[in-house]
């Protein structure tokens, strides 16, 4: 079982997850927000690229059970139901609704990987979860991080290492790229207090200048659900 480690999506183009097993991190915040909405109830998240593709596809395709979600630079795009904070994900909102869903960087990257074998979603929510289930699976792992405007985010790098260490726990016999041992590395030296070390990035500056203080300590949930985001025909859903 060896595992592979991009920083970024811009690190590979379309073709190369073709029948891959990938697992795409955005944890602040599409990773974290869309485990959050299928753990709420929701009937399936649908990840588009660009925000016109959103209301295109939005536009009565699932029967008027369709919610948009997502943000522009952190903040809810303009005539979206929903933005991109876990906490405007409730049951009573979105259970049993699509959620058409944009966002700056992660819906981006899973469309990026839509060619993947396996697409899987992962956050710290959900990691321990996810970690069981892909040695179960026993199979090559390319780990996606969705980054920040195409550069490394810590916060990123950091959850793949944590994925990476959990998947240690249970596999002796996991080769790890260079790229690998780089995430584990800064899980290493970072990952003791997630709390902390979101409210450090460059990004989770940027969240808590435009007031989104609170996101950082729903994303910062270890093991909080064992939920699965899983893709099938392009569409999120929770892996049974």
């Amino acid at each position: 079982m060896k595992i592979e480690v991009l920083f970024s999506p811009v690190q590979a183009d379309e073709l190369f997850f073709t029948k891959k097993t990938t697992v795409v991190i955005d944890v602040l915040r599409a990773s974290t927000t869309i485990i959050t909405a299928l753990t709420n109830g929701a009937k399936e998240v649908v990840p588009v690229g660009t925000v016109e593709f959103a209301v295109k596809v939005s536009g009565g395709m699932f029967g008027g059970q369709t919610l948009l979600g997502g943000e522009r630079n952190t903040k809810k795009i303009e005539g979206f139901a929903l933005g991109n904070s876990p906490s405007e994900y409730k049951k009573e909102i979105i259970s049993g609704k699509t959620i058409v869903f944009y966002s700056t960087n992660g819906s981006r990257a899973i469309v990026k990987a839509k060619y993947s074998g396996k697409l899987f979603m992962c956050a710290f929510n959900n990691l321990k979860a996810l970690a069981i289930h892909l040695v179960k699976l026993n199979e090559d792992v390319i780990i996606l991080c969705s980054g920040n405007n195409n550069l490394l985010s810590l916060e990123d790098s950091v959850c793949a290492g944590k994925l990476i260490s959990e998947l240690m726990k249970d596999n002796q016999e996991i080769i790890l790229s260079d790229s690998s041992k780089g995430a584990f590395a800064l899980f290493k030296n970072f990952g003791k207090d997630i709390r902390k070390m979101l409210g450090e990035t460059e990004h989770g500056q940027l969240l808590i200048n435009n007031g989104f203080k609170d996101d950082l300590t729903l994303c910062a949930e270890l093991n909080s659900t064992e939920v699965i985001p899983y893709s099938t025909g392009n569409v999120l859903k929770v892996l049974r």
